[in-house]
């Protein structure tokens, strides 16, 4: 017979094995999440292919009449979201499609390029990822997913900040907010000294001539083959240039469109809207507003309406080029028979861009030093074009506003999530859904607990999103509770959405800076305000957005804040000042010179 300090080793061990059993159950469900019946155990390849400023119906399965075969099959065998939200400019949504938080508690409260002063460096507006969020390029990667980034980045250039320390194995990127699609050495605007490329996590050594939007897929595409040996699921992030300015594309792109938009932007607004509600993404009858920075068609000469319709065309070729080469990668996975197993996730960052640098004198004079612009060069080598806001407002048919206000153009953008297997396909989702959903939806689908409050011992912002899966396998239609209040903020033009209400108010000159109550699934175009039918409504909601404010630690915006004078100041600090500084012997010796000629010219002047 065993003594009794034997038996109570045993029994000690026995309770240890059984603690450490139930200790690793609860971890495992903690790591796996449930998954819907339906959806396959293998874990799936994810493609997230981001556009950069395309309008809400500017994909032929939106309603658009630009060539868009690709993203429509996509469209066919997935589904459409009528309701999806990003935020009104490029980082913003970038940092929200990476981390699952929102852009003040990650970082990017503001970009780099339109920040008051006054904010720079405050809690929540670095203008880049800080170091409190985890990417779910990081969490796929810990997982066991090899990871790849190409294209336009925008959440930040410091070492840390770069893809290779953000959880990409691979990374060919562009740092900044733009630069040109033809020359990988040019930049848009004065906004960087220099444009900045990294190749995993260094600087690359680009080529001089390319085009953006081939160039991107050809290095994804080189990263798939290289990596397939790894036998490993991929997510791959592409994230096109197209189509922030300049608008530019190959000819033969462009040409497919000669004289596709020779009715104008008023024409093409109308029938936009008429298709996509065709489609059954909007309402039959839904209203729109004219915008008032559009101009009218009509009043313009023959010679205008030639140089407007040679910009959009150009804008279509730019959309119809991108899709030409998603097209290659759709080839590549089917060649290498990753397709059937590959999750693709497409979406555009913001509305359509409306500004207009020629406007800015500051611009204008940099832009014709350094682009041509006559009709006949346009989408070319060397050329600068624009959409300009009425045709944004075509774009964003048939919402409000576009790019940087907090309208449904601003930040309705098309969602498009496909190849999840056993999914319905060809639906479409009514229901509200934001940019914060999508990194819940893809660990569910990789299999992935959301992290919480801590990642790898560190403290870090809680994701706040909801997956998509439930909506995207038909086992709901609503994403959000009517109760959930989810809210926005950005350079000063700010919503609060909660069901179908939302509560919004867009400063001047867009805006008229007061509050507004719309309910936007039956009126997507915020014609009808509603606060006076609606007021208990209209007062709860304000309050719910001083809650959202105060707890994401929003900052109220300067007095004298206007967007166009912003970019100006901050290109001076962030470009020209420090030329200034570095150079002071040469700088004084200009100043006295530009002096002495403005003597000389008066002094001549009055002699005459």
């Amino acid at each position: 017979m065993p003594n009794k300090p034997m038996r109570a080793s045993r029994c000690l061990f026995l309770l240890t094995a059984l603690a450490s059993l139930v200790a690793t159950s609860v971890a495992m469900s903690a790591v796996t999440p449930s998954v819907p019946a339906s959806v396959s155990k293998t874990r799936p390849n994810i493609v997230i292919l981001l556009a950069d400023d395309w309008g809400f119906t500017d994909v032929g399965a939106f309603g658009s009449e630009i060539h868009t075969p690709n993203l429509d099959a996509l469209a066919q065998r997935g589904a459409r979201f009528a309701n999806f939200h990003a935020t009104a400019s490029c980082s913003p949504s970038r940092s929200m499609l990476l981390t699952g938080v929102d852009n003040h508690l990650n970082g990017v409260g503001n970009m780099r390029e339109t920040i008051p002063q006054e904010h720079v460096g405050k809690p929540g507006y670095l203008s880049v990822l800080n170091q409190n969020v985890v990417t779910v390029a990081t969490l796929l990667q810990d997982s066991g997913y090899r990871t790849y980034v190409a294209g336009k980045w925008h959440v930040g250039k410091e070492p840390h900040n770069l893809p290779n320390r953000r959880g990409f194995d691979h990374s060919l990127i562009q740092g900044d907010s733009g630069s040109d699609n033809w020359e990988t050495g040019k930049r848009y605007l004065e906004l960087t000294d220099k444009v900045y490329w990294y190749e995993d996590g260094v600087e690359a050594v680009m080529p001089n001539d390319f085009y953006s939007s081939a160039f991107y897929i050809d290095k994804t595409i080189d990263y798939l083959r290289a990596g397939k040996k790894e036998n490993k699921p991929f997510f791959a992030y592409v994230g096109f240039q197209a189509n922030h300015i300049p608008v530019q594309a190959p000819k033969s792109f462009i040409d497919k469109y000669k004289g596709q938009y020779k009715d104008g932007w008023t024409a093409l607004r109308q029938a936009r809207h008429d298709k996509a509600i065709e489609l059954g993404l909007l309402p039959k009858g839904t209203p729109m507003v004219a915008m008032k920075t559009t101009t009218d068609w009509d009043a313009l000469s023959e010679e205008e309406k030639r140089y407007q319709a040679r910009r959009m065309e150009v804008y279509a070729g730019m959309a119809d080029a991108m899709d030409y080469h998603v097209g290659r990668l759709i080839t590549h996975l089917k060649e290498s028979g990753e397709f059937d197993n590959t999750v693709f996730v497409f979406l555009s960052d913001n509305g359509a861009e409306a500004s207009d640098p020629y406007a800015i004198t500051l611009g204008k004079l940099w832009l014709d030093m350094n682009y041509a612009r006559g009709i006949d060069d346009l989408g070319a080598k060397g050329a600068y074009s624009i959409l300009g806001p009425s045709w944004a407002s075509a774009a964003a048919s048939p919402l409000s506003t576009y790019k940087f206000y907090a309208g449904e153009g601003g930040i309705r953008v098309p969602l498009i999530i496909s190849g999840i297997p056993g999914m319905p396909q060809n639906q479409i989702q009514q229901s509200f859904t934001h940019i914060n959903d999508i990194v819940p939806t893809l660990l569910e689908l990789a299999q992935i607990a959301r992290p919480g409050n801590s990642y790898r011992g560190q403290k870090i912002e809680a994701m706040t999103g909801t997956s998509l899966l439930p909506a995207l396998m038909g086992q709901t239609q609503q994403v959000h509770a009517a109760d959930e209040a989810i809210g926005y903020e950005l350079s000063g033009n700010q919503a609060i959405f909660k069901g179908d209400l939302k509560l919004v108010r867009n400063i001047q000159p867009v805006g008229d800076g007061l509050w507004h109550l719309y309910d936007i699934r039956r009126d997507p175009g915020e014609t009808n305000d509603l606060q006076l039918q609606m007021a208990d409504a209209f007062t709860a909601m304000k309050a719910d957005y001083a809650v959202y404010a105060k707890t994401n630690g929003v900052l109220e915006m300067p007095d004298n804040y206007e967007p166009k004078k912003q970019v100006i100041i901050n290109s001076f600090v962030n470009v020209y000042w420090p030329r200034i500084k570095d150079n002071a012997a040469s700088t004084l010796a200009i100043l006295a010179g530009l002096v002495a000629l403005w003597i000389y010219v008066r002094r001549r002047r009055r002699a005459a």
